[in-house]
């Protein structure tokens, strides 16, 4: 079995929706792309020598900043787990920003996700935290 895990800095970001041209070209928007080439030369420095082969098991944590407007109990309460994010981006936009900022590079297809943990909380740095499982002997 290999792990790898790994965070990546910075406010979670979800996938934009793909955008069409008038001509009926699909494309997707400049914002989204830089978000994952932000999160691929982030997450780089811990690629496994070759992509990972056979059903996966991936676990993501989204820590969002907390807002500076909130109280000093909210915001304990925030960074102690008690309050949690319902704020966009949506999770599943997360994961997919995730998933294919990764494809081709840590694993041959995102088809491999098998198993998916995803959390969202505050904390004090926003950042990304990251797990990687193979789920069959190596």
């Amino acid at each position: 079995m290999t792990e790898i895990t790994f965070t990546v800095l910075g406010q979670p970001v979800g996938k934009g929706r793909p955008r069409s041209t008038r001509t009926g070209i699909h494309y997707t928007p400049a914002k989204t792309r830089a978000a994952e080439e932000s999160f691929l030369a982030q997450a780089l420095p811990y690629k496994p020598d070759a992509p990972l082969r056979g059903p996966l098991r991936i676990e993501i944590t989204a820590i969002y900043s907390v807002p500076s407007s909130w109280s000093k109990k909210r915001r304990v309460a925030a960074e102690d787990g008690i309050e949690r994010p319902t704020v966009k981006p949506d999770m599943d936009n997360v994961v997919k920003l995730i998933l294919d900022s990764l494809n081709g590079v840590f694993y041959l297809d995102d088809k491999q996700v098998v198993e998916l943990e995803v959390y969202k909380f505050y904390g004090p740095m926003p950042c990304t935290n990251v797990t990687l499982l193979t789920l069959s002997p190596d």
